[in-house]
């Protein structure tokens, strides 16, 4: 079981990660919202450029809808994510730009999380999540 802090304090639940690509040997850190409403876990392209990804590797062209409107972007596999204790490696993410303001750099949502159970204790702030077997 691997515990994960956030602040109690903030809106939302922010967590550290780290993403892997042709240009990084270590990871990148990057800070991501917890978003179990999101079903594919989002990255902004800047990063993925930093990092040695561009659109032209991607899988597919991918249209997002929100509540602020409809945001072009692409599917794309990255080397390596780390986040809450663990990593998954050959995954897939969408590059989509966020809302201008917003202070961290992606969403991680249900495809990272559906490997886990997890519980988020939000008055302790703590996330315990453990490994599904397979």
């Amino acid at each position: 079981m691997k515990v994960t802090r956030f602040s109690t304090s903030e809106d939302l639940i922010f967590v550290k990660g780290s993403v892997w690509g042709p240009l990084r040997r270590r990871g990148r850190p990057l800070w991501f919202a917890l978003d179990t409403a999101a079903a594919e876990t989002i990255i902004v392209p800047e990063v993925l450029d930093e990092i040695g990804y561009n659109p032209r590797q991607g899988e597919a062209i991918t249209v997002l809808r929100s509540a602020v409107g409809r945001e072009q972007g692409y599917l794309i596999r990255i080397e390596r994510l780390d986040c809450l204790g663990h990593q998954a490696r050959d995954f897939r993410v969408h590059a989509h730009d966020l809302p201008d303001g917003w202070n961290f750099e992606g969403l991680l949502g249900l495809n990272f999380l559906r490997q886990f159970n997890y519980e988020v204790r939000s008055a302790e702030g703590r996330i315990r999540v453990e490994r599904v077997a397979a």
